[in-house]
């Protein structure tokens, strides 16, 4: 339209049609977290069908749900629509996504397919596998409820507290979908129920987080960081089986593997201010 042309729009249409568009702007991020919900709601009915295509496909969702999730914070933040009513809708989206979906995921992965349990029998492994998955969940409700009311680390805006609910959930979708067909020893499937436990325990740790929040997405001209997004959605889009599981797991061991290492200096500088 020739900007001549506006002036000859009535004064009250103008003002509905600026209506409509900021209602637009507002409804973008939510959309996008309801689109979250969906892949996580998705995930849960694929999980209880079961089969390895379908555990496939809920590992799949999952990670859509990723995606979702990291937009519409994002993209509310740029816009200025971001509101209380946005970033609650955001955490129950989160907890269907990245705390009940993984966690049902988990247990009919890692033992609906067993046929023996030798010494360990199949009652008691799926006890402990409900359980282990249980923890899991109520892990991911303390980190959100935390997140809420604390933000990011206190003094370094940069890092989470704990391990983010996306990377938790994360892990388990890039495990299923890079090894593709369930756990048939039961061996495996305790080892599978303690990783999601462990998750859980790292959720609710003081473990600390790179949340690349300082990336800079808004400059005009092309940067390094977006370039090197590119390559990877690229890479993962070739061997996601590969690359889901390197990722997911060497973030959650970095993490882990950093706050050792300021434990063990923290320690020897007390050390030597004591001596």
């Amino acid at each position: 339209m020739n900007p001549m042309d506006q002036h000859e729009i009535p004064f009250e249409e103008r003002q509905f049609r600026n209506r409509r568009l900021r209602r637009g702007i507002f409804l973008l991020p939510a959309l996008l977290t309801s689109a979250n919900l969906l892949c996580g709601y998705y995930a849960v009915v694929a999980s209880l069908t079961g089969g390895w295509q379908n555990f496939d496909h809920a590992a799949k969702a999952i990670g859509f749900a990723i995606l979702f999730d990291s937009l519409d914070g994002r993209i509310a933040r740029m816009t200025g629509t971001n509101t209380e009513f946005g970033v609650q809708f955001d955490s129950l989206a989160d907890m269907i996504s990245f705390g009940i979906a993984p966690a049902v995921l988990a247990y009919a992965w890692g033992f609906r397919s067993l046929a023996s349990a030798s010494s360990l029998s199949l009652e008691q492994l799926g006890h402990v596998g409900w359980i282990f998955c249980l923890v899991f969940v109520i892990c991911c409700a303390w980190r959100l409820a935390r997140f809420n009311v604390q933000g990011m680390a206190p003094g370094n805006p940069k890092y989470f507290v704990g391990l983010p609910t996306p990377a938790a959930a994360g892990v388990i979708a890039a495990l299923v979908h890079g090894l593709k067909f369930p756990l048939q020893d039961w061996r495996w499937s305790l080892a599978w129920f303690f990783l999601a436990a462990g998750l859980g325990a790292l959720m609710t740790s003081t473990v600390r987080y790179y949340g690349f929040k300082d990336i800079p997405w808004k400059r005009k001209q092309p940067s390094l960081s977006i370039i090197l997004v590119l390559f990877l959605i690229a890479v993962i889009w070739m061997y996601s089986e590969i690359v889901l599981v390197l990722l997911a797991c060497s973030y959650v061991t970095i993490g882990v593997t950093l706050h050792i290492v300021r434990l063990l200096r923290h320690r020897m500088v007390s050390r030597t201010a004591s001596t």
